[in-house]
């Protein structure tokens, strides 16, 4: 039979009771002959609170050895959820073992609350699923160069399971989530919203970049680099579903491109809540502008997304970037400090209240008008754009936050998602 790894997330093991359900339905494949090792993250809320404390107690201004302790604390969560699973995997009579990340190890770089991981030792878990054991690794963290416990970021248990599939050669990795698969958006802003039988690997990477929270962006990067076969399904069906049934539920990440290419203008509408957009104004419109503002940003580790550089006039121009809203005030506050002063711009201005909104489709490719359709729908809504980006299968634009929910339905029916013709064909 075959290598599986599933992963769960926290909803999943929020409970004594869901902690056994999963340990039952581990316990079905095992039995069925399958190897298995299981990444769960930790309890739902528990690194929220774990996270509050620390912020009741952290310094007025936080440096790397904050950080640090941040994921020594962070790391605890993981590592308790796995233990209990491990302990009601026995309780089913079935051998098992739980290890941290730094037990694998899976090592990581040194950058505290985003590390990135680069590599797993598979030997240790190797010799106990050989010896027939089931084997849980905790999702979420690892160890750097220096032994220090370190943390991926939020949804990083999503990173680990599909790293520890590409690194044990899984023949699939399965992650259980309160959903039972990817759908054209979220069902709680579009009750109209269908499930896809099928989505490609191309799609699900935009999705997730663009806010998707079904699954973290980097475990998509991580799946399409080394060709891990990817499923997202639901942990609230009952463990006793037969396994042939919930072998094939859910929804696929492929990575085959077949006609639904030439059918499906938008696979899916995706939106982000948590960004906000700062600009720098009356910027010299010089050579090497963009570097001078957005590599300081860089090197303090905060992620830029859209950007946009306006037409100069008389020598001035003015230079736009979102990031995301936890690092808003961080940025606003290196760009006054550090930047404005060397480049004698006028001023650092910012919006926490944006959001973003995108369309996704492999058959943006083939046809056109898409994007056209796009902004006259939002038009018609009375929508303002403030900033546009685009790519070969996504165009995205951003807005006043306000509209964010009537505009993705606005946007669901324009394209056609509502009908259920999109689950089938999917």
């Amino acid at each position: 039979m075959a290598l599986i790894v599933h992963k769960y997330g926290g909803t999943s093991m929020g409970s004594p009771e869901r902690i056994r359900n999963v340990a039952k339905r581990v316990a079905k494949w095992a039995r069925a002959g399958h190897q298995m090792v299981v990444v769960p993250s930790a309890m739902s809320g528990e690194t929220n609170r774990l996270l509050g404390l620390a912020s009741e107690l952290a310094p007025s201004r936080a440096d790397k050895s904050y950080y640090r302790e941040l994921d020594m604390l962070a790391a605890t969560g993981e590592q308790a959820s796995s233990a209990l699973l491990a302990i009601a995997l026995q309780a089913e009579g079935m051998p098992s073992v739980s290890y941290a990340g730094w037990q694998v190890p899976v090592r990581t770089d040194d950058s505290y609350t985003k590390a990135r991981i680069e590599s797993i030792d598979d030997q240790r878990v190797r010799a106990d699923l050989d010896a027939g054991r089931v084997v849980i690794v905790t999702g979420f963290q690892g160890i750097d160069a220096n032994g220090n416990i370190t943390t991926l970021g939020r949804g990083g248990s999503d990173t680990s399971a599909v790293a520890v599939a590409a690194a044990l050669k899984a023949a699939e990795c399965l992650i259980y989530t309160d959903v039972d698969g990817v759908y054209t958006t979220d069902p709680r802003v579009v009750s109209a919203a269908q499930r896809l039988k099928t989505v490609s690997f191309e799609e699900m990477l935009e999705m997730a970049s663009l806010g998707s929270k079904v699954l973290q962006i980097r475990s998509v990067e991580f799946a399409g680099k080394y060709k891990v076969p990817m499923r997202v399904l639901s942990s609230f069906t009952p463990w006793d579903i037969a396994l042939d049934e919930e072998a094939k539920s859910g929804t696929l990440i492929t990575f085959e491109e077949d006609e639904k290419m030439e059918k499906a203008l938008v696979s899916g509408i995706a939106f982000n809540r948590s960004e906000a957009k700062i600009s720098v104004r009356g910027v010299p419109d010089t050579p090497g502008i963009a570097y001078q503002i957005l590599g300081p940003v860089a090197d303090a580790n905060i992620d830029v997304d859209v950007i946009l550089q306006n037409i100069g006039k008389d020598g001035k121009t003015d230079f736009s970037f979102t990031v995301n809203q936890s690092d808003f005030n961080r940025t606003v506050e290196l760009l006054r400090e550090e930047v404005l002063p060397k480049l004698g711009a006028d001023e650092v201005i910012g919006n926490p209240n944006i959001c973003k909104v995108s369309i996704v489709g492999i058959g943006m490719r083939s046809h056109v008008g898409v994007a056209s359709t796009m902004f006259r729908t939002l038009a018609e809504e009375g929508i303002n754009i403030q900033m546009i980006s685009t790519s070969e299968i996504k165009t995205s634009v951003v807005i006043d936050e306000k509209y964010l929910e009537l505009a993705v339905r606005a946007l669901h029916t324009a394209f056609g998602l509502d009908s259920e013709e999109v689950s089938k064909s999917a």
